[in-house]
């Protein structure tokens, strides 16, 4: 491990994160609120990380030990960092509430321990959206498009955050591939932002919600989440909570080639539109059957909401009948597609096994023939089909071992389970006590911290967050 390297690079990483609190310290400033809470770790972050930059130097190139290094490290120093403002502010003041909101907000996850959400700070929540929309993308590609000049090393950390079965590269240059996302990122966030103010919202609230919506996080200004709102905003969100959870890459292509048959040729978006259109009428059949007041706009706003793991909610799903919660369930193990802001297991991944189950079934019945397994024309090498399974087997197995240790708490089961699944696939509500009318307060401090660490393996994808309690890591 070139420790020298992945100091230098989490110093240059810790500026930015000081950088990004001007955007709420301008709030602060304008609705009159206390500006130390953010001025404070602003210029602790940006002098820490100036520090760092100038006195220690890089040796050698980073390789893929320091990649994963650098990317899980620089989560966690984004957050404790990113927690200061919840603590001088005294909206939160125990550390585990802290770093449960700070790590909820820049994994995208959206679960909370905040109980008055309306009684706090204008700043304080554009900072906690604000951490939703800095890490949906991702901390690691705005720092490779803004401040690197890795070469091949940054290809190593883009690969290391970036969600999906492999992660695309747009250009030969892996920052002008970082740039493009970054630059779509931005212009779909502003499009967002102006929709939602001409549908009657504040800039302000215009602002978070679209934070939250892009990132797929669903960090609210609200106590009723999007129920606060009408209709006109439900669809607005419904819209691009679902361009957020497809894969950025065809945004590019289709802007690129000027065709929007991209996507349609895409068979990971098929899929995925394909998943969201059944089970949007499934459960808007199943509400309506059941007597619910505007059940489709409910049905398709929470089949949205959880499979791209945005986490937003317009009604009390909890309350909904046994068919529509199970749904719901099943959808949080879904997630967006690979390449988007989504998380979860993901649906390039799904179509993946769902292929490979086929094709083995296939084998049995003719075992002479050659078969291979090909997506979008191309064929998938047999260490991509390893690597997706391999995944899977872990993400099942990690939820399993969570869900017996959150019983640990004294919960019940269903809370238990969603509660993993709800933090680990980065999602945010759950069901019973962790429901969308509900919250995590009531959990001890060591199960926040828990569920913390899970939001983390989750929006790095298992790997890259694993391979640290590898001892070969460590060794140069």
């Amino acid at each position: 491990m070139r420790v020298r390297t992945v100091i230098h690079l989490l110093g240059q990483l810790t500026t930015i994160i000081g950088i990004s609190m001007i955007l709420p310290l301008l709030w602060a400033i304008y609705y009159g609120e206390p500006v130390l809470p953010l001025l404070i770790p602003m210029l602790l972050a940006g002098g820490i990380g100036i520090l760092l930059n100038f006195l220690v130097k890089p040796k050698g190139e980073v390789r893929q030990r320091e990649a994963f290094a650098v990317v899980s490290i620089g989560w966690l120093i984004a957050t404790l960092f990113g927690l200061l403002p919840y603590l001088l502010s005294s909206t939160l003041t125990s550390f585990a509430d802290a770093f449960f909101e700070t790590m909820s907000g820049f994994t995208t996850t959206g679960a909370s321990v905040l109980t008055n959400i309306e009684a706090v700070d204008k700043s304080i929540l554009m900072w906690r959206s604000l951490t939703h929309w800095l890490g949906g993308m991702g901390i690691m590609v705005l720092f490779i498009a803004a401040l690197s000049q890795l070469g091949s090393g940054g290809v190593q950390m883009f690969r290391a955050e970036v969600p999906g079965p492999s992660a695309e590269k747009l250009k030969p240059r892996i920052k002008e591939t970082a740039k493009i996302l970054w630059l779509i990122y931005v212009i779909i966030s502003v499009t967002e932002i102006i929709l939602l103010w001409l549908a009657g919202m504040s800039l302000f609230e215009a602002m978070v919600h679209t934070f939250g919506t892009m990132a797929t996080g669903g960090f609210s200004s609200r106590n009723l989440s999007i129920g606060a709102y009408g209709s006109l905003v439900h669809w607005i969100i419904i819209v691009f909570m679902f361009i957020a959870g497809a894969n950025f890459s065809l945004y590019y292509q289709a802007l690129k080639g000027k065709n929007l048959k991209v996507f349609w040729c895409n068979e990971e978006f098929r899929l995925y539109a394909g998943i969201v259109v059944f089970f949007s009428v499934a459960t808007w059949v199943l509400l309506a059957l059941w007597g619910e007041e505007m059940a489709l706009t409910k049905a398709v706003f929470q089949v949205v909401s959880i499979i791209t793991t945005t986490g937003y909610a317009t009604a009390d799903f909890d309350q909904w009948p046994g068919l529509a919660k199970g749904i719901l369930v099943f959808l949080m193990f879904v997630g967006g597609s690979a390449g988007s802001t989504g998380g979860s297991v993901k649906v390039g991944r799904i179509l993946l096994l769902v292929k490979n189950s086929l094709l083995e079934l296939r084998q049995m019945v003719r075992p002479r023939a050659v078969l291979s397994l090909k997506i979008d024309n191309k064929t998938v090498s047999d260490r991509t089909v390893m690597n997706v399974t391999q995944f899977f087997f872990l993400y099942m197995a990690l939820t399993a071992l969570s869900t017996l240790i959150m019983l640990t708490s004294g919960v019940d089961l269903v809370t238990g389970f969603t509660s993993v699944a709800a933090t680990l696939g980065n999602i945010g509500p759950g069901l019973a006590l962790v429901g969308p009318a509900e919250n995590y307060a009531f959990y001890g401090s060591g199960y926040k911290l828990f569920m913390s660490l899970l939001m983390l393996i989750g929006r790095l994808e298992i790997y890259t967050v694993l391979s640290l309690f590898i001892p070969s890591t460590w060794k140069h």
